[in-house]
């Protein structure tokens, strides 16, 4: 009888074992699927990483579409974050700037970089940046403020739905992961 136990045993950590390693598979991949159930519907509002060619579209004259934009700044970046402008009426296939201002509020050099997002998701395929301090990390001097433009378009082939796009940028001190990163 003692054998017969054994081997129920020997069969429960079998099936632990591969239910923590099936846990695990799925927890590390994770990441990469929800990117791509991100890319398929459109959610998150992730925008362009990278600058975009300017291109020349027709005008949308009888379309308009307002443009909020939002800042905000993570707790742990000692950074002033502003934009002269908090919402604009646009048209589809024109051509807009727009500046941010940020300003470093300590005595120590400073590296950050701000992260955009869309609302809604589905319509950042259609916000075209030409130019964005989002592209690239910021690097700011002690007490430095700094105007920093972001160049945009609104694709026409936006669908009509739309009527309202929010922009959103959040600030990020990146100084001590750069810190690290060149210390290898």
């Amino acid at each position: 009888m003692s054998g017969n136990v054994g081997q129920k045993n020997t069969r429960l950590v079998r099936k632990l074992v591969f239910i923590v390693l099936a846990m695990f598979g799925f927890g590390y991949a994770l990441v990469p699927l929800y990117d791509v159930f991100c890319d398929i519907t459109g959610l998150n509002g992730k925008t362009n990483k990278d600058a975009v060619a300017e291109v020349v579209y027709e005008i949308d004259k009888s379309r308009e579409i307002t443009i909020e934009f939002i800042t905000s700044v993570n707790n742990s970046a000692p950074i002033a974050f502003t934009t002269e402008k908090y919402k604009m009426k646009i048209h589809p296939g024109q051509y807009y700037t727009v500046n941010f201002y940020a300003k470093n509020e300590t005595d120590k050099k400073m590296l950050a970089r701000a992260i955009p997002s869309v609302t809604p998701g589905l319509a950042a395929e259609y916000l075209e940046k030409i130019e964005c301090f989002c592209f690239s990390d910021q690097t700011f001097e002690p007490n430095q403020g700094k105007s920093m433009p972001v160049r945009f378009v609104v694709n026409p082939e936006l669908p009509a739905r739309y009527k309202t796009i929010t922009l959103a940028y959040t600030f990020f001190d990146n100084t001590k992961k750069s810190l690290k990163n060149n210390k290898g």
